[in-house]
């Protein structure tokens, strides 16, 4: 086994011989070399030398078909020209001497290119088919710049993985313009923006990706446009950076992070989640913030809040305002109704009515509307009755005061200390004392006669409620203290009466009479006009 420096086009490799195949001078396929790594982006060439007998069983042997293959088809080697993977980058080569090779050009070499490359001849002689195996392995690798932050400093170093490759001098690069350094590690800031890069000295071209902060990231939201509660919802936040951002989602308002993936996935989406988010691109470089993108659930109205002004019992005539509120988006609009009645009385957050009358008292509802659905909520109105007129209030005061005068009189009469006796007819003479002292002074005897045609006078006896008085010894002093009275109402009457009797009721049909006696006074007759 040896090792042999060669040129791949636009770039250095290097190759490790190793020499495979059947017993000579029999069938053989060497390589060289056996081993190759090349750079992304770059040109290779794989070779090899082949043979096989000259005359089998006096049969000239000629080759019929040669090919490079790194797959298999159901066991079949698949020819690298019929694979769409390197497709107008290759091409064969082919010399004829006393030993045949064979040459495998591949550009611009890509990094799934990395395989082992195999050659397959396939000759006029029966089973005579050769592949030389194993094959030529090749490594595709690019130049990649390491990224080791401190909290003091930022280093950079150029590596690749080829081991087979000492480390070369290298160039440093920002963005277009070549550095001084020309070591394997940089020390850069974080905060100058710069997008660095590595090349083997003498190769500008083939330079490593760059390693640079990240850009301001763009978001999305997946639905666009509405977003219904409880639907499936995902913010995504992308940002161009290497080595790749790691990404952070806030709300706004809200420093605590609600997730650390590129996407934010919300699975069922509330209401609550309402508002504004932004996500924060972070690596070893720096960091950078996205503005704001908005989320904006839709959903049904929420019940609605429903109130009176005033509240409580609600004088007829008064000035009264029912009020509605609900949580909705959009935003709701409203109508009232009241119950047992089906067309709306007002539309409008707001139901006033300036003039309440006792039969608007009730339950009304306010029905909440928006795209998303309806919702409703009931408000009881109590409406006390106010009297009708003021003539009618002072009728009912009227009456009270005429009630309570009429109570006084009652008492005032009641109270008078003196015992009334009735005649039993009209012009008799007094009740004898004995007759009274017989009685209790407290008794009180009254005839009314009425002026309506009777058969019988109606009577009325009376008895006094207040203390009778003791009685006396003296039969003057108790005929001082005994009135009679005798009411007479101006009553025909159709029964025989005497004559003086007739002559007092036709005096005056309609006058009221009364009269007091008392022993050693005339009596005399008042007309007991009231």
């Amino acid at each position: 086994m040896s090792f042999s420096a060669a040129a791949a086009t636009g770039f250095v490799v290097l190759f490790l011989s190793v020499t495979v195949g059947k017993d000579e001078p029999a069938w053989s396929v060497k390589y060289d070399p056996s081993q190759i790594c090349a750079f992304i982006g770059s040109t290779v060439t794989i070779k090899c030398s082949y043979k096989y007998p000259s005359i089998i069983h006096g049969i000239k042997t000629e080759v019929k078909k040669r090919f490079w293959f790194t797959k298999l088809n159901n066991r079949v080697p698949v020819n690298l020209m019929k694979d769409s993977d390197y497709k107008g980058r290759i091409t064969y080569n082919f010399t004829e001497s006393s030993s045949s090779s064979s040459f495998l050009t591949i550009k611009d070499l890509k990094q799934r290119d990395s395989a082992e490359y195999k050659f397959r001849f396939i000759t006029n002689q029966p089973d005579g088919e050769f592949t030389g195996s194993p094959g030529v392995t090749l490594t595709v690798l690019d130049l990649r710049v390491q990224v080791r932050r401190s909290e003091t400093q930022t280093e950079l170093k150029c590596e690749s993985s080829c081991d087979q490759i000492k480390p070369p001098s290298y160039v440093w690069f920002n963005k277009e313009k070549k550095m001084k350094q020309q070591t394997s590690s940089i020390v850069v800031s974080v905060r100058d923006g710069g997008r660095y890069s590595c090349s083997v000295k003498g190769h500008d071209d083939l330079r490593s990706p760059s390693v640079y902060a990240p850009r301001p990231p763009s978001v999305s939201v997946t639905p666009s446009g509405e977003i219904m509660e409880g639907s499936l919802v995902t913010l995504n936040c992308s940002s161009d950076a290497n080595p790749a951002a790691k990404y952070t989602w806030r709300k706004k308002n809200n420093q605590s992070v609600v997730s650390k993936d590129q996407q934010f996935i919300l699975s069922s989406i509330l209401s609550s989640d309402s508002g504004q988010y932004y996500c924060t691109a972070q690596n070893q470089l720096g960091e950078k913030t996205s503005g704001l993108v908005s989320v904006q659930v839709t959903y049904a109205p929420r019940p609605p809040s429903v109130s009176v002004t005033p509240s409580g019992e609600i004088m007829e005539g008064s000035l009264v305002t029912l009020s509605c509120s609900s949580d909705a988006n959009p935003a709701a609009n409203y109508s009232w109704y009241k119950e047992g009645e089906e067309a709306p009385k007002a539309s409008g957050q707001n139901f006033t009515i300036t003039n309440i009358l006792f039969k608007q008292r009730g339950n009304y509802y306010c029905e909440a509307q928006n795209s998303r659905g309806r919702c409703n909520s009931t408000v009881t109105v109590n409406v006390v009755a106010a009297p009708r007129n003021r003539v009618a209030a002072a009728a009912a005061v009227s009456a009270v005061l005429l009630i309570l005068i009429l109570i006084c009189l009652l008492v005032w009469l009641i109270r008078k200390p003196k015992v009334w006796k009735q005649q039993s007819r009209p012009g008799a003479g007094p009740v004898p004392s004995e007759q009274v002292n017989s009685a209790e002074e407290s008794v009180v005897y009254s005839v009314v006669h009425l002026a309506t045609k009777q058969e019988e006078p109606l009577y009325c006896n009376t008895v006094q409620l207040g203390p009778t008085r003791p009685k006396r010894h003296k039969k003057r002093k108790e005929e001082e203290t005994v009135e009679y009275v005798s009411v007479n109402c101006g009553r025909t009457r159709t029964d025989a009466r005497t004559e003086s009797e007739q002559q007092d009721s036709v005096e005056d049909p309609a006058a009221l009479y009364s009269k007091v006696n008392k022993p050693g006074k005339n009596s005399r007759e008042t007309p007991a006009g009231f």
